[in-house]
């Protein structure tokens, strides 16, 4: 793995670069950093912005990804790299993150490492877990994911424009859904689906308790992935939560209801 977490991660670094204080924003799953633009560009007059690409989205350093696909098989990997690109970038506090889905779970993981360097954690559309238990509602049966597994092996192309309608909800919007399938198909069939084990396989409601940091947990009025029962769930098992429900559709509202976004965001970190 190459030595320098801010060429990895095609690291950017913008607005206010005078600013004490930091936002870095952690993708979810099969995008990259430009699905932030639309959010993080109302911040940048009073923070440091970082977006980057998570390994293996992109081209740039999907060969990084094969060379350490065990580091990736798990959540932690994601938020092993995040820590690594906050120390390259001598972030030291103050840091803001803002994680969607996977990347909501990376930086919940990463605070709770290193809880001195972040002031406050931003969830969109998070899930501890995502299948069910006798006392839990993740939303997904086992059988549930196994379908997906075998979708996705077995025509990964219409397996990527069905997801894509489903997690955007946006209709009327046909352009969302071409944009996250077309990020989608960019990265391989066989690392998509490391990724995917890692999101759908992950258990992380042992660590919501550990959570120290002030939270923001956003949530979608209709999120097929994240049940608003999953929601409720989050609010209640970490200390120092707040949870606000947006008029929003979908599970990648900062795309489709931006501004929904921006206004709760603004409203926790001021």
């Amino acid at each position: 793995m190459t030595t320098d977490p801010l060429a990895r991660g095609n690291v950017t670094v913008f607005g206010n670069l005078m600013a004490k204080k930091s936002m870095i924003f952690v993708n979810g799953l099969g995008y990259d950093q430009s699905f932030w633009n639309l959010v993080a560009a109302s911040f940048a007059d009073n923070y440091r912005l970082v977006t980057f690409d998570n390994v293996g989205s992109v081209q740039s350093n999907q060969a990084i990804f094969r060379q350490n696909q065990l580091r990736y098989l798990t959540v932690n990997g994601y938020a092993t790299d995040l820590l690594e690109i906050c120390a390259a970038l001598n972030l030291k506090e103050e840091i803001i993150v803002v994680g969607h889905s996977l990347g909501a779970l990376a930086g919940m993981l990463a605070s709770i490492q290193k809880p001195s360097i972040f002031s406050k954690l931003v969830m969109l559309g998070a899930s501890p877990r995502y299948t069910d238990t006798e006392d839990y509602r993740g939303g997904f049966s086992n059988d549930d994911i196994n379908a997906t597994y075998s979708a996705l092996s077995n025509n990964y192309h219409a397996w990527s424009r069905q997801l894509a309608a489903v997690a955007m909800a946006t209709p009327d919007s046909p352009a969302l859904v071409d944009c996250f399938a077309e990020t989608l198909m960019r990265i391989p069939q066989e690392m998509m689906l490391t990724v995917l084990c890692s999101v759908l396989q992950t258990d992380q409601r042992n660590n919501l308790a550990k959570v120290s940091v002030p939270t923001l947990i956003i949530q979608s009025r209709n999120d097929y992935f994240v049940p608003m029962e999953v929601a409720d769930y989050l609010h209640t098992h970490i200390p120092a939560s707040k949870l606000t429900v947006i008029n929003a559709q979908g599970h990648f509202s900062h795309l489709s209801a931006p501004q929904e976004v921006i206004s709760a965001i603004g409203n926790f970190i001021n």
